[in-house]
Formats: structure tokens, C-alpha cells, sequence
């Protein structure tokens, strides 16, 4: 399959989380404008970042003029996965793919695009990547651009009610695993838990947003490592095994 063939393949599987992305974005875009933030703001952090979460989460470390280190540390905490899943997809791409390439193709992988991207049954090209990332970022960015121009001309109320959507997709994420694994359930459980501590305990609440985020993932994610570990693959075969 040729350059051309494997991009268009690419912007056609790319489309669908596209459109997913235009409302999550959306509601970011409305939610950043309401933080304070110019609209033009809000589409440069969409632009560079592509990270629903780590948004999320940075938006107040900016708008309260916290250390650029808290900053750091937060998006690091939050967006590691990403790294994994870089490494992960690294192994399925071409040989033809450049170092230099690789670091792009690298910039645009998100949970969509990495799942889209592994389940492909042949080596991964660039054409292929930059048409599978290409669509999601548009999606991205152009739903920011929209929410922060509506948040900048819609009542006041009627954006209040809109930034409650980027909120209720974290919870509709997280809702499906944790009805199926217990130990995800408790560290969402547990990660609530702390954050409500740090915001209605007095001296916890004097804690920046970005300290104790990270300090919510990293305790709430130590203690289910350690109480409820993901077995690996052996020994859930050896299970299966002993219970047959």
C-alpha cells in the first residue's frame, strides 16, 4: 500500500475518536475561558499538549501563577502512561521509520490512538500515523476552539452548566473498569477520598491543586500496588489452569 493509501487509511480510522474528542474538548474550551484564560490560551494548551487530563489538571496551576516545577512534576504524574504506551507502539513501527519521526508520531499518541494503532495486524508506517494523529489533534483543538468562544459569549449559567460535562466524562471513564475490577474501584475510591481531604481539612486545603493531585495518584496508586497487584499473564493461565 502505497504513502497516499495508508494516510487517507489513517484519517479514516482517526475519524471516529475525532469525533469524540470535538465534545470533550469542548467542554475544556468552555471550562478555560471560565478559569480566566484567553480563548487564544486555551487553543495553544490544546495545540501542545493533547492531553485531556493533564489539561485539566495544569489550568489552575497556570491561572494561580504556581512554580513551573509543580508543573512539571503534575504533568509528569499524569501523563506517564503515555511514555509506556510510546515504548509499547515503538516496537510495531516500521524499520523505515526515522528517530526523527518516531518523536513526532510519539507527540500525538493518546489512549484512542494507541489502541487504534496496536491493533493494527501490520507494521505501523509514517504515512499511517501522521493520518491517524492528524484527525484526533483537528478534533481536539478545533472542539477547544469552539467551547472557549462560546464560554466567552454565553451567560455566565449556561457556561457553569456546560463546564460539568468534562467532569462527567472523567466519572463516565472510570465507572466501566471499576464495575469490573475491585482494585481499580478502590484506588478511585481512595484518590476521592484524599482529594476531599485536601479540600475541606483546613491546613490540607492551604496544599496547591498540582501538589496534591500528584499526591492523591501516587498514594492512592501505592497502596493498590501493593494490596491488589495485576498478576501478570503466567500466572493468570496457572490459575485458569488449577481451576479447570
Amino acid at each position: 500500500m502505497n504513502k497516499k493509501k495508508l494516510f487517507v487509511k489513517g484519517l479514516r480510522d482517526g475519524m471516529p475518536i475525532c469525533l469524540g474528542y470535538l465534545s470533550v474538548s469542548f467542554a475544556f474550551g468552555i471550562y478555560t475561558v471560565g478559569m480566566g484564560l484567553a480563548i487564544w490560551q486555551a487553543i495553544l494548551i490544546s495545540l501542545t499538549n493533547v492531553t485531556s487530563a493533564g489539561q485539566l489538571a495544569g489550568v489552575p496551576i497556570i491561572v494561580g501563577g504556581l512554580p513551573l516545577v509543580e508543573m512539571v512534576l503534575t504533568q509528569f504524574v499524569i501523563n506517564l502512561r503515555y511514555s509506556l504506551m510510546s515504548v509499547s507502539l515503538s516496537q510495531k513501527l516500521s524499520r523505515r521509520v526515522t528517530l526523527l519521526k518516531r518523536m513526532a508520531i510519539a507527540f500525538g499518541v493518546t489512549d484512542e490512538i494507541f489502541a487504534v494503532a496496536i491493533s493494527q495486524k501490520e507494521e505501523l508506517e509514517t504515512s499511517y500515523m501522521m493520518g491517524l494523529i492528524a484527525m484526533p489533534i483537528s478534533g481536539w483543538v478545533l472542539g477547544t476552539a469552539l467551547g472557549a468562544i462560546a464560554g466567552d459569549v454565553l451567560p455566565e449559567i449556561v457556561v457553569s452548566a456546560l463546564g460539568i460535562a468534562l467532569y462527567a466524562m472523567f466519572v463516565a471513564i472510570v465507572i466501566p473498569p471499576s464495575k469490573k475490577d475491585k482494585a481499580v474501584a478502590g484506588t478511585c475510591l481512595t484518590a476521592v477520598a484524599l482529594s476531599s481531604l485536601f479540600y475541606y481539612v483546613p491546613f490540607l486545603h492551604r496544599i496547591s491543586t498540582g501538589i496534591s493531585v500528584i499526591i492523591c495518584a501516587l498514594v492512592s496508586g501505592t497502596i493498590f500496588s501493593i494490596v491488589a497487584p495485576v498478576k501478570d499473564e503466567k500466572e493468570q493461565d496457572e490459575k485458569k489452569e488449577a481451576e479447570a
